[in-house]
């Protein structure tokens, strides 16, 4: 069991796997700031994450996700973190989660399929989302297992169970 989390809690895992929902309501259980790292990404840049990978490609895309995180992780304040699906896939993003309470919140490819459904919002799902999604969970999965302190299976759970169990796992008196 982990005691007494770091400042700042990241969650990290694949789209569809709740990390924004779950860091709202880690933050109101902890009186803490959330940070969502793509919504600060579109406030910064004046454009969607669609819009970014339009105009940027992925690799821009990150290069901002990598900035945004070390600017977020720079504070004293305590904080949660909603990552972005793809920031583990940076080596830089991986290193700067050491000093964090990483906390991976994984799912199978059949949840997390059924949670972003056939979208094609989602700049990597325009096309195959299935096929992507499953790609995408092979290519990440030990680069999530590396950064995370602490895995959170969220299949068949909502997200204040997923809470509710991270919180007890942190041993987290609120």
């Amino acid at each position: 069991m982990t005691s007494m989390p770091a400042s700042q809690i990241v969650l990290v895992g694949m789209m569809g796997a709740g990390k924004s929902t779950v860091a709202k309501l880690l933050g109101n259980a902890l009186e803490r700031r959330v940070i969502d790292l793509d919504r600060e990404i579109e406030k910064a840049s004046g454009h969607s994450i669609s819009e970014l990978f339009e105009l940027e490609g992925e690799a821009g895309f990150r290069a901002r996700e990598v900035e945004g995180l070390h600017e977020v992780l720079a504070t004293e304040e305590p904080v949660v973190v909603a990552a972005g699906g793809g920031l583990v896939t940076s080596e830089a993003a991986r290193a700067a989660l050491v000093n964090t309470t990483c906390i991976w919140l994984r799912a199978t490819t059949a949840t997390l399929i059924a949670r972003v459904g056939e979208s094609t919002s989602r700049p990597l799902l325009r096309t195959d989302p299935a096929g992507t999604i499953e790609r995408l969970v092979q290519e990440r999965a030990q680069w999530y297992e590396d950064a995370a302190t602490m895995v959170i299976d969220v299949d068949g759970l909502n997200s204040k169970q997923v809470a509710a169990m991270i919180l007890d796992r942190l041993e987290y008196p609120c």
